[in-house]
């Protein structure tokens, strides 16, 4: 009776410390270029709400907005290396780890938010973020970042010629580097982090992002002039580090997706809720904003085709195919 007892006992042990183990609080690291208040923030911050109610405070997630962990290239490597859990990050900085992800910085790509939502939420954008797993990164799936426009500190641009001679910061990568050098202005690679700092000591004349982005950095303190030219669309990839992710139990996995899942729906809605209002802000800050007639955006666009062909052949014949397949259906 006694030793039926004690392997009771240590049984019971067992569980129990096993539960304990179980129960281990992990703390999760979330970075991202843009600050606190914007939109994708916001999404990141509902996404750790969310993770720590679903795993009744088990997992914690510390956001990091800013470019307080470094710039996008530099939280990849950390992402890679396991030092950094999660990023969140414009999906066409992967190129330079997957080719295809050239294909969504392709200019004038979709026309519109609905658009956009089928492509990266559907059979696509699951199976672009696939392609990541090889280079030790986890998608689970695209918050909005949104449609580009283009600020500058000269003139108002009025036609695609006064685009010419601007120097105009963009995301590090080849695509960007060509669209503007195709439009005769001078292309700047730069960290977002570091853009307000240029602008202001004149170093480059602007730079191109989405209303939200613009008014979140204040830039509109040191540029005069914005025409919206709805030139890109940018999904952001939300992404895990594989290290981290193949540490986790499948329960805890699930959370986080389910997490993303939700947070990725709130996100979108803050998104495009504050567009109007982002305008606003943005000419009460002393913006001048203007539009691009048809004739002139139609001119814009046939500027772009000869980087979409180039570019095209980067990202590869048969992704370049299913994205068309996919916006077609979408269109539909």
């Amino acid at each position: 009776m006694k030793r039926l007892f004690l392997k009771t006992l240590v049984a019971a042990l067992a569980v129990a410390a096993f539960g304990l183990a179980q129960a281990q609080t992990r703390t999760i690291k979330f970075a991202n270029q843009n600050v606190k208040g914007h939109p994708i923030v916001s999404g990141m911050e509902k996404f750790a709400a969310l993770v720590e109610a679903k795993s009744g405070g088990k997992m914690k997630v510390n956001v990091f907005p800013g470019g307080a962990l470094g710039s996008d290239q530099a939280n990849v490597s950390s992402l890679q290396g396991g030092t950094l859990e999660m990023a969140s990050m414009n999906s066409g900085i992967f190129a330079s780890l997957v080719k295809d992800f050239a294909i969504y910085d392709f200019p004038f790509l979709f026309g519109n938010a609905k658009e956009a939502d089928a492509v990266v939420d559907g059979p696509f954008g699951v199976a672009m973020h696939r392609k990541l797993e090889e280079k030790g990164l986890v998608g689970l799936g695209y918050y909005e970042l949104g449609f580009r426009e283009i600020t500058n500190s000269k003139r108002p641009i009025t036609k695609v010629e006064d685009i010419a001679g601007l120097k105009l910061r963009v995301i590090p990568n080849p695509i960007n580097v060509d669209w503007v050098t195709a439009l005769g202005a001078n292309p700047t690679p730069l960290p977002f982090p570091e853009v307000y700092a240029a602008l202001e000591q004149h170093a480059i004349d602007g730079q191109e992002n989405p209303v939200a982005t613009i008014k979140g950095a204040k830039l509109y303190e040191v540029q005069k002039y914005m025409t919206l030219t709805n030139h890109q669309y940018n999904p952001q990839s939300v992404v895990v580090s594989k290290k981290f992710w193949d540490t986790l139990a499948p329960a805890d996995q699930k959370i986080l997706q389910d997490a993303a899942r939700e947070s990725i729906q709130y996100q979108r809605t803050q998104s495009r809720a504050q567009l109007q209002s982002g305008l606003e802000d943005l000419r009460k800050g002393g913006m001048e904003i203007s539009e691009l007639p048809p004739a002139e955006l139609a001119k814009l666009r046939d500027k772009m085709k000869p980087v979409i062909a180039k570019h095209s052949v980067t990202a590869g014949e048969a992704t370049v195919k299913a994205m068309m397949a996919e916006l077609e259906k979408a269109r539909k």
